[in-house]
Parts: C-alpha cells; sequence; structure tokens
C-alpha cells in the first residue's frame, strides 16, 4: 500500500481525441494502469462532489417551481452520501479528509467556475452533464484500486439515482419551452471540453505521449458515447 501513496502525478496535457470507428465491444476497457494512489483518488472525488453538491444547491435556490427544488434537493442528498462514502475510506486509511482534499480545491473550484452557467437551466443541465460524465469516468478509474477499497468506492459512485431526476427537470423545462433545446445543446457541448479535462486531470501517465493516448481514448470514446446517448434521450444534439 505504501508504494500507492508514493506515486507522483505528471503533468497532464489536454484531450486531442481523433474519430474511432470501432466496434463496442473493443471499448469495455479501463483506466486501472493510470489510476492515482488510493488518497489522491479520494481527495479528488471527495472536492468534486462538494463541487456538485454547491451546483446544484445554486441550481435549486434558483428553482421556477416547488417540485424543481425538491428534486434538485434529493439529487444533492444522493450527492452528499457519495461524498461520505469517500471521506468514510478516507478515514478508514487514517487520512485527514482536510490534508487530502486541500491539493485538489483549487482545480474543482476552477471547474465549477467555468462550468457553473448563468442562469437556472445551464445550471441544471451543468450539473447534469458534470455529473454524469464524471461518475462514468470516475468508476472506471477505481479499477485501479486495491480490491475491498474498489469495491466500497465503485458502491458509492453509483449508490442512488441521480440521472433520472435531473433527467426528469430538464425534460420538463424542455417540453415547456421547445426554444429551450438549441440553446441547452449548444451550451452542454461547451461543457464536455472542461469535463474531460477535470477527467484527465486525475489520471497517472506513462510519459509516452503515443502509449497514454493508446490507452486512454478508447475510454473518452465510450465515455462521450454515452453522453451522447445522455443527451439523444433529452432530445439535444451533443
Amino acid at each position: 500500500m505504501a508504494s500507492w501513496f508514493r506515486r507522483q502525478r505528471p503533468r497532464v496535457e489536454a484531450p486531442t481525441l481523433t474519430p474511432r470507428d470501432t466496434a463496442a465491444g473493443a471499448l469495455r476497457v479501463d483506466l486501472a494502469e493510470l489510476a492515482p494512489a488510493p488518497d489522491s483518488f479520494l481527495g479528488q472525488c471527495a472536492a468534486l462532489h462538494l463541487v456538485f453538491i454547491e451546483q446544484l444547491t445554486a441550481a435549486m435556490a434558483n428553482a421556477p417551481r416547488v417540485a424543481d427544488k425538491d428534486a434538485l434537493a434529493r439529487v444533492a442528498g444522493v450527492v452528499f452520501e457519495r461524498y461520505r462514502g469517500f471521506t468514510a475510506e478516507l478515514e478508514r486509511l487514517q487520512l485527514d479528509k482536510t490534508d487530502v482534499m486541500t491539493p485538489h480545491l483549487d482545480s474543482v473550484e476552477e471547474f465549477k467556475r467555468r462550468t457553473q452557467g448563468g442562469e437556472w437551466h445551464e445550471q441544471v443541465a451543468s450539473a447534469h452533464v458534470a455529473i454524469g460524465f464524471l461518475t462514468d469516468f470516475w468508476i472506471r478509474l477505481a479499477a485501479g484500486l486495491p480490491g475491498e477499497l474498489r469495491g466500497r468506492v465503485t458502491a458509492a459512485l453509483t449508490g442512488g439515482d441521480i440521472d433520472g431526476p435531473m433527467h426528469r427537470i430538464l425534460e420538463r423545462a424542455i417540453a415547456a419551452n421547445p426554444t429551450l433545446a438549441s440553446r441547452l445543446a449548444l451550451w452542454c457541448r461547451r461543457l464536455v471540453g472542461d469535463t474531460m479535462l477535470q477527467a484527465r486531470s486525475a489520471l497517472v501517465l506513462h510519459g509516452d505521449r503515443s502509449k497514454d493516448e493508446a490507452q486512454i481514448e478508447p475510454v473518452f470514446t465510450e465515455l462521450i458515447a454515452e453522453h451522447t446517448r445522455r443527451m439523444d434521450r433529452l432530445g439535444l444534439t451533443a
């Protein structure tokens, strides 16, 4: 376990995905070799979930309907339970959560600033895209954690329903005002780049760009495909 905590994280470069026409089955790969040490994994994941809670709280405050406020409050509750799961693992490892999370706060705060959204519909869409994409990413990255920790972290990341309530909020809003669709589609496309950069910042790369890209690209292709399906279900073009 000690070697995990000594692992150094080299600088991460911006994403440079190229289109691939690859069978879906071939994309079922994981990021185990590129996973950070458990302390870094848990610290960044916990810090991100605090940002998600802040995003959801802002959206809840601006929601026009009580039903939307209630739904967003319940989603925030699920995210908080996931956060508690990560901090429980830090306690299990006898790590101070402040010490472990602090190195990631500047990065996640900048991510929040870039993806917050200017008005309520954008705020909800931002949370839907960021939480969905990054949850898919962190589940795959958890493949590189030690066995029992991997299982508990995966359970935390998959606990509760976030996607369903967020989808229904946006679906109702678009149905009530169809002109929102094109604006939200454009906004969600803008979010993907920042969200991919945030995901990539967690990876521990080999330093060989060709090798790294060969391993990363199929995973991110799969993540983008799932994001596209999420947008398609809303009638938005990803």
